[in-house]
């Protein structure tokens, strides 16, 4: 009877989850209702598959006592709604039926046209239309009229009782009850941006709109039983039961080649097979039993043709676009994907489980992660997009809850609140001082209520699922900004329906590999196999500057953070570094087993194992568990079950696995096994103990050894090829640190860098030979226009000769020329800054006609003398500083009024541990902790005098509320402690120095 039912995914109109609704139909022996949100269908298999796994089987006794035994048969279909007004609202008979709701209404989202106020003809839906709908067209056959049994009165002598075959029982749900209804109230307002008082009633839903009784609902309509036995006949003719057969699933799957899945099968072994000789040679046999039992279970759990179309998608980026690419995550443990060449860690060598990635009792499908450099990425996204067919392939959609402030402020204003007392109800810190205010109260409730609710849909970060049927059959499609057909529901539902998907993320880290092998081919025309990290991986100048910890621009490992745990470890070996990739975790870091790691580290001999199977298999990371894998060889060796098991428990163990019962079996099933094993009862418990304390926190070593990859790889470059490699941060915009340190890095190269010159520049940096041209992008204030446009006039027609011929080749604006001649970018006119500036005004002056046309011959201005204008030093500073955002040939020391630059430099630091010491520091960074106290202290990084990086500590006791005040130079006062061999400065006082003014400004 229950033809028109919204759940919580109608945004900003319902308000109960799928979950309830169920329980709630439950309670009240609804037999059957249909699922209809408004303009989407994001719940549509989640409600079915909600209504099939809590079917209810009564045994025989429980009916004898009265109990009813029955089944909530799911039925869907969409809502659709124009400018907030209800059309008419469709019901799928079957699966056809609800791929022929979601086809049309994703084509009215893709193409942005609006729903036609008259529904199109469908061959598997029933349309309904709302009762007080004027009517110029006769009914279809698929057509009816939904009437409330508020609105029966108004069947006498009305032109549909000549049609009673067409009215059906209209009673919508949207809400449980008078609370929730309050609710709805409060998320029409948010909705329409208006106060609560001003929601017009036809935009709320009525507050009769609850789920009752059938039995109830049937009573309204006693006089008028046609209208029943119509609705009931609607009901009876849909079916789709097709959705949750045992076969379901296996239509998902998209086959790579035209013979199905045995023909996927056995190109995947032919293309594993070759990769296997290029990474292991032509006869290694453990290799090639690896690679034959990972081949078993891909084929068993029908997975070669997610294989075959991530190989596909890493050939061609290798390829055709020449593309560097970084495959990551449990992937990585696979010999499969690393013969494939889908990533470049090796799983024998680091003792890998495929287990971790795919097992014969994983139900969820594996999950590739696969980085391409940040501006590479679209152009592999459109080639999946291009490859396979229309309707198969879309982006993994997510779904955004109500955010703790966000809806503050939205309840503040639908209650029409001021903006500063909005303001301190979305302050934390005065969340005590608030506690009593009424309003606030009131807010506070209703977003309890709210919070976990949906709010808006939006696109997945590198999602793609390719379907061998239409996607369509699932969900209707969005077409977010980004250009592509997206899915209604995100990634945990494509789990449960079955779908594989293909993240295709992207990375800084990659651009600057990329870029820097390209910028070395051309400036030293030296070709880098950046793939071959073997050799890498054991080069002592590389190790050595690990050690060191000083990678300044090579991916993760450049954090403050790292550089200290690296010099802690004194790490110069590629297993080290996978460890450190995973301890520094925050989670790790703060349960004590980063300490605990580093001591046994440097004291390998004083490690006490709890028995031989915790040494052998732990001896790696000195009895810490570090990794996953680690969680499922303990379970494994010690405990004595098998891989699938072991790692199903692993899963269940950092939260992952949502039946209790289960996991309750499986732990049972540990203890039994371990004691099956021999172990004394006090030892299982124990490493059950360490076990589960870790689980939660611990972190995939493959993911681990592919950041440790990508480091080395960064880390060749920047050794043998420092200045390339440095370009290459700086023209992909980054790392951890600003701008200005990538700059003094490159400096620090021996590379001579000059400031921007519409001569040499080009957008972005460049170098040729030790010379390297900062690029017109990193001015502030320049247009992008003139950023493209003067390097791409200059390359066509030849050097500038003189400013004025500059002006009138660039058609620059004056505003626009001032700015590049006060960073100059016209000095190779070889005049000063002021005469240029002088000089501008007698081509450009507010009274001059601009140039528009080519010139057949050049005419000469007349010259003028000036007298000698002085510039100095750190008034071109200033200007640096105020369009580069730092000064490239002016250290910020030489801003300082005092020439006091600190009793030591951060070289000594090791010769003065435990003495209190005076440093001047120029800001880098900081970092912000929160203490067990809820009190705040700081973590910072500095530059001393001669360049090199120093780290202090500001605990609450001896520092201000706030210490720093943004970029500039401070005077450190502090005690020099030492951490396993690296030293940090703990602030007693700290202070900001003064500087001299900018000349001009004081002028």
């Amino acid at each position: 009877m229950f033809l028109n039912v919204h759940s919580s995914y109608s945004l900003k109109y319902g308000v109960m989850d799928i979950d309830a609704i169920v329980a709630q139909a439950r309670i009240l022996n609804i037999h059957q209702l249909v699922l209809t949100d408004i303009n989407n269908s994001t719940g549509a298999i989640e409600f079915i598959r909600t209504c099939i796994n809590q079917r209810i089987y009564k045994k025989a006794d429980d009916v004898q006592k009265g109990n009813i035994s029955y089944e909530l048969k799911p039925i869907t279909g969409i809502e659709f709604r124009k400018d907030n007004s209800l059309l008419y609202f469709g019901i799928a008979r079957n699966k056809e039926g609800m791929r022929e709701l979601n086809e049309f209404l994703s084509y009215h989202n893709i193409n942005d046209v609006p729903l036609p106020d008259k529904a199109p003809k469908f061959k598997n839906v029933f349309i309904i239309y709302p009762f007080e709908r004027e009517f110029t067209h006769a009914l279809a056959e698929n057509e009816f009229v939904g009437i409330r049994y508020t609105q029966l009165n108004y069947l006498y002598k009305h032109p549909l009782l000549k049609q009673k075959n067409k009215l059906v029982v209209w009673h919508p749900v949207t809400v449980a009850d008078k609370i929730s209804h309050r609710l709805h109230e409060y998320m029409r307002a948010i909705d329409l941006n208006t106060l609560l008082t001003k929601v017009p009633a036809e935009l709320k839903c009525l507050k009769d709109e609850t789920l009752i009784s059938e039995e109830k609902l049937k009573t309204y309509f006693e006089n008028y039983p046609f209208i029943i036995q119509n609705t009931q006949k609607l009901l009876d003719n849909c079916d789709l039961s097709e959705y949750y057969e045992a076969k379901a699933k296996s239509k998902n799957k998209f086959y790579y080649t035209k013979g199905g899945e045995e023909m996927d099968i056995r190109l995947l072994r032919r293309i594993a097979l070759k990769g296997l000789e290029y990474r292991y040679g032509k006869d290694n046999p453990v290799a090639l039993k690896r690679l034959e039992k990972e081949l078993r279970i891909i084929a068993f759990k029908k997975y070669s043709a997610y294989f075959l179309i991530t190989f596909d998608i890493v050939r061609y980026a290798m390829g055709k676009c020449k593309f560097y690419h970084v495959g990551r995550g449990s992937g990585a443990n696979s010999i499969v994907a690393y013969c494939l060449r889908i990533t470049d860690v090796d799983p024998i060598e680091l003792d890998l489980y495929f287990e971790r990635f795919l097992h014969e009792k994983r139900t969820s499908p594996p999950d590739f992660d696969i980085d391409f450099s940040w501006d590479e990425r679209e152009t592999i996204q459109k080639y999946i997009f291009n490859k396979y067919p229309k309707g198969h392939v879309a982006f993994l959609g997510t779904m955004s809850t109500f955010k703790d402030r966000a809806v503050i402020r939205e309840i503040g204003k639908v209650l029409g609140l001021a903006k500063e007392e909005i303001d301190s109800f979305s302050d934390q810190t005065k969340e005590w001082l608030n506690s009593k205010n009424p309003s606030y109260q009131k807010i506070r409730l209703v977003y309890q209520l709210m919070q976990k609710m949906p709010n808006q849909r939006s696109i997945h970060a590198g999602g793609i699922l390719i379907s061998e049927e239409p996607i369509t059959y699932y969900t209707a499609l969005d077409m977010p900004p980004k250009g592509f057909p997206t899915v209604q529901w995100d990634m945990y539902e494509a789990e449960l329906i079955g779908y594989e998907k293909f993240d295709i993320l992207s990375q800084r880290g990659i651009g600057h590999i990329r870029e820097a092998v390209r910028l070395i081919e051309k400036n030293k025309g030296d070709f880098v196999d950046i793939h071959d990290f073997k050799n890498f991986k054991d080069d002592k100048k590389l190790n050595q500057i690990l050690k060191e910890g000083q990678p300044i621009g090579c991916f993760y490992i450049e954090s403050p953070a790292m550089r200290q745990l690296l010099k802690k470890l004194k790490c110069e070996n590629y297993l080290t570094l996978v460890a450190a990739s995973s301890i520094i975790r925050p989670g790790v870091a703060s349960s004590g087993m980063m300490k605990a790691f580093i001591e046994r580290y440097h004291a390998p001999e004083k490690v006490e194992y709890l028995c031989e199977e915790m040494k052998e298999q732990l001896k790696e990371t000195y009895g810490v568990m570090v990794y996953q894998e680690d969680v499922i060889k303990v379970c494994h060796y010690f405990a004595g079950l098998n891989l699938a098991d072991s790692d199903v428990l692993r899963k269940a163990m950092s939260g992952k696995y949502r039946s209790k019962l289960a996991f309750d079996e499986l732990v049972n099933k540990f203890f039994i096994s371990a004691r099956a094993q021999g172990h004394a009862e006090e030892l299982i418990k124990e490493v059950w103990r360490q076990i589960s304390s870790f689980a939660g926190y611990s972190f995939s070593k493959a993911h681990s050894a592919s950041f440790a990859v990508e480091s080395y790889q960064s880390l060749y470059l920047k050794t043998y090829y420092p200045k390339e490699f440095m370009v290459a941060v700086l023209n992909n915009y980054g790392g951890f640190y600003t701008r200005w340190v990538y700059v003094h890095e490159l400096q620090k190269t021996g590379a001579k860098v000059h400031l921007p010159c519409v001569n040499h520049s080009d957008a972005i940096v460049n170098i040729r030979g030790n010379d390297a041209y900062l690029g017109f992008v990193g001015v502030q204030g320049l247009e992008h226009k003139f950023i493209e446009l003067i390097p791409e006039e200059r390359q066509k027609n030849g050097l500038y000769l003189n400013l004025e011929q500059f002006v009138k080749r660039t058609q620059i604006t004056l505003e626009q020329a001032i700015l590049l001649i006060r960073l100059g970018a016209l000095r190779f006119t070889g005049k000063d800054k002021k005469t240029l500036l002088w000089d501008i005004y007698t081509y450009l002056g507010h009274n001059q006609k601009k140039l528009n046309h080519a010139e057949l011959f050049s005419i000469q201005q007349k010259a003028y003398h000036l007298p000698s204008l002085e510039n100095s030093k750190i008034e071109d500073a200033y200007v640096e500083l105020e369009l580069l955002g730092y000064p490239l040939n002016f250290n910020m020391f030489d801003f300082l009024k005092t020439s006091y630059r600190g009793d030591i430099m951060a070289a000594d630091l090791h010769k003065h541990v435990g003495q209190t010491i005076k440093m001047v520091g120029n800001y880098v960074c900081e970092k912000t902790v929160h203490t067990v106290k809820k009190t705040k202290m700081w973590f910072g990084t500095f530059l001393d005098n001669n360049g090199d990086f120093f780290d202090t500590i500001h605990f609450p006791n001896s520092t201000p509320m706030y210490p720093f005040k943004g970029k500039g130079c401070y005077l450190i006062l502090g005690k020099v402690v030492e951490d396993f061999g690296f030293q940090s400065i703990e602030v007693l006082n700290f202070a900001k120095l003064d500087i001299h003014m900018n000349p001009v400004a004081v002028d």
